[in-house]
């Protein structure tokens, strides 16, 4: 997360940005499934679970959970990796790498690709195969 990126006191990122990333999750989920990026239609749930600041490093993963006619639902994290030490006594330049990753966010949310847009021919065949069996 860059300092543009804070929002509130104490360089706290608004859980916007998290969002924003999974959107592109999902739609490289959908291109991998169908081809095609679709739409994102919504999610059911959002949960934040720690703070994110300017200068974390985060990681935004996913997978889908279930496929349905035209729709795939996914399952969404964030993990922050590193984060700056906030220490006046470290170089403006010091950061810290996590011994364990942090959860920070969790989501679930749905993908619709319509039929007449499906191009399997261009999609993961490794992927699609997956979700076949």
């Amino acid at each position: 997360m860059s300092a543009a990126d804070a929002h509130y006191a104490g360089e706290l990122v608004e859980g916007a940005h998290i969002v924003t990333a999974w959107g592109d999750v999902a739609t490289e989920l959908a291109i991998r499934m169908f081809g095609d990026e679709g739409l994102f239609v919504g999610y059911s749930e959002v949960r934040y679970t720690a703070p994110v600041y300017a200068g974390d490093f985060m990681e935004y993963v996913g997978w889908i959970e279930k496929k349905g006619n035209t729709s795939i639902t996914c399952h969404f994290e964030a993990y922050k990796y590193i984060q700056l030490p906030r220490d006046p006594e470290c170089a403006e330049s010091a950061a810290d790498v996590i011994p364990e990753p942090i959860k920070c966010a969790y989501a679930t949310g749905t993908v619709m690709v319509p039929k007449d847009c499906w191009r399997f021919e261009h999609a993961d065949p490794e992927f699609t195969k997956v979700l076949e069996g």
